[in-house]
């Protein structure tokens, strides 16, 4: 009989751990949906919010750092473009003096 071999090949070790998988599953689902597990989540999702909040402020902070950092950099190559104009300028009007002096 077709019933009879369906048998054979289930083993008390497959009922055994469909049972307790389906009894940790229901047991589960009731811890899931408790208040005290609603509690929790809660609580994990405001702290995650927390954490996404801090980092947000912190790299608003480091933006802000890096445009100061930029925008002295950009001021002293200002400067030191002015200086080897002024130094140029120098050397040429030496050398004019140089030559008038010359004459």
């Amino acid at each position: 009989m077709w019933f009879h071999d369906c048998f054979e090949h289930i083993t008390w070790r497959r009922v055994c751990l469909f049972l307790g998988g389906f009894a940790f599953g229901t047991a589960g689902l009731k811890i899931l949906g408790s208040k005290d597990a609603k509690k929790v989540y809660v609580q994990a999702t405001a702290a995650a919010l927390r954490a996404k909040e801090c980092v947000l402020d912190t790299a608003a902070t480091l933006q802000e750092n890096a445009e100061d950092v930029l925008a002295a950099a950009k001021d002293e190559n200002v400067k030191r473009a002015a200086e080897i104009v002024t130094d140029e300028d120098l050397v040429a009007e030496t050398k004019s003096t140089a030559r008038k002096a010359k004459k």
